[in-house]
């Protein structure tokens, strides 16, 4: 995706000081650029090299945000069995906070990026005030609720008596420290909005490499540290994540980047609270619709034994991972629209849309044609087990084959929610996900006999559908006159 990126900077490059021949150097350079920071009005750089500049810390950050559920497993999975089903349990119950926060950042991202572009940034500070507002009071309650019912929502799940005597400490910590999870989604996604994304990207840096050294330490109690075995890795995940809210707060109340926080920003504005809240909620949806789709299609392919299952699970997690820079780019495509409709320039905002969709085309388009090809190699770093490998490859081969659609799906998708229009957005993933995929997936699967392949056929025509969809709204530009 870079190099692609990169490529399309090169006209500018004699602006960020690079070679303007745009070799080598210059596209060191707006790497650099990118990592770093840049102060620039993105409303003004030519497209393409807006877009760079924006995806390459976005994608950084997306990968870091994967890593800490990664660690947790990793270090865990030495003390067992019961261990592991604990920290898997417990992720299944966040998934729920992870969708409520990922809803309130779409209304936080929409709102920033909208009052930048109109080149306001005092407003947009009162704004990212009232989102901070809306984190804290909904984290309260959901932290507090989450330490009291953590043994029952536990046994709801089916956790083992070792989970429940020992891992719900676990559970305990995680769901008490919601408070950071919330925040740091939300003002990450105050940060993507303003066109910070690099700050973002290293709030996770910090967050991941606090959580990486501390919990092997508090897991097995090295040196000073007390062993506090499976809660060891749930209190280094919230330490981290807190200890990235605070350094956050830091970067807002300095004022280093587009934003700064000062003491009269500090009053609460219920029309704008209630404007978030309304694209919030329906990208709280959004969420949610995505994440039941993904567990109801699991229980339909666990009919077909655990093969069916396993195989699901590793094509699914590489398809997953592969997505991560499309989420980069998906990401800086909805930060440029909501610019580009404040600044009162749609038609810009509709460029960078096409060109990010376009690039994500190109990177996914050659993934997908390596999946297919070499789905056997791939999926046979994960296991050697016949017939898990024959269901994954399957699953991968099916799953690579609309990568192009997904390109255009998750990037015009983004870009509706950047320019506030939230409703769109849902209703499609309600359409093709809830009423589409998962009744295609059961009489595909089913009825029709075709089994685990089946289920994996309905994503792909799901995914399909909603890219040709969502091509056909946004041609239609009812997003340029959204008012936020």
């Amino acid at each position: 995706m870079s190099d692609t990126s990169s490529a399309g900077a090169e006209p500018v490059l004699a602006e960020a000081g690079a070679s303007p021949e745009g070799g080598a150097p210059g596209r060191w350079a707006s790497l650099k650029e990118a990592i770093h920071g840049t102060q620039r009005d993105l409303t003004k750089l030519p497209v393409r090299h807006a877009i760079f500049l924006l995806a390459v810390p976005m994608v950084l950050e997306m990968m870091m945000e994967s890593v800490f559920a990664v660690v947790d497993v990793f270090f865990v999975g030495r003390l067992g069995a019961d261990a592991v089903a604990a920290v898997g349990l417990t992720e299944s119950l966040l998934t729920i906070i992870y969708a409520a926060a990922a809803g309130l950042s779409i209304g936080a991202t929409a709102l920033v990026s909208r009052r930048i572009g109109e080149g306001d940034p005092e407003r947009a500070a009162r704004t990212a005030v009232q989102a901070l507002g809306l984190g804290v009071v909904l984290s309260i309650p959901v932290s507090v609720a989450g330490v009291w019912f953590a043994r029952p929502l536990m046994a709801m799940m089916g956790g083992s008596p070792w989970v429940l005597e020992h891992g719900i400490r676990y559970t305990q910590v995680m769901l008490g420290g919601m408070g950071s999870v919330l925040l740091l989604f939300l003002i990450n996604a105050i940060f993507r909005g303003a066109g910070d994304a690099a700050i973002a990207m290293r709030v996770l840096w910090l967050a991941n490499a606090i959580n990486i050294v501390l919990a092997p330490l508090l897991i097995f109690g090295v040196g000073p540290f007390p062993e506090l075995g499976v809660m060891g890795a749930a209190v280094a995940t919230t330490f981290g994540r807190s200890c990235g809210v605070a350094y956050q707060l830091y970067r807002l109340a300095r004022g280093s980047g587009r934003l700064r926080l000062r003491r009269d920003h500090l009053r609460l504005e219920p029309g704008t609270m209630a404007a978030m809240l309304r694209m919030s909620g329906a990208g709280t949806v959004q969420a949610l619709v995505g994440t039941t789709s993904w567990v109801v299609l699991a229980r339909i392919v666990a009919t077909f034994g655990s093969a069916a299952v396993a195989g699901y699970t590793i094509a699914l997690r590489v398809v997953l991972f592969a997505l991560l820079p499309s989420w980069g780019l998906s990401n800086a495509a909805a930060t440029l629209v909501g610019q580009s409709l404040g600044a009162k320039q749609p038609e810009r905002g509709e460029q960078a849309v096409w060109t990010a969709a376009r690039i994500n085309a190109v990177f996914l388009g050659a993934l997908g044609l390596l999946f297919f090809l070499a789905a056997e190699q791939v999926v046979g770093i994960f296991t050697q087990d016949a017939g898990v490998l024959r269901e994954g490859v399957g699953a991968l081969r099916i799953l690579s084959s609309s990568f192009l659609f997904y390109a255009f799906g998750m990037v015009l998708t983004s870009a509706f929610n950047g320019a506030g229009d939230t409703a769109t957005p849902t209703l499609l993933n309600i359409c093709c996900f809830w009423a589409l995929e998962l009744p295609l997936a059961w009489v595909l699967s089913g009825p029709l006999g075709m089994g685990p392949p089946g289920a994996f056929l309905a994503i792909a025509v799901a995914f399909s559908v909603l890219a040709v969809v969502a091509v056909i709204l946004f041609r239609r530009g009812t997003w340029k006159h959204r008012v936020v």
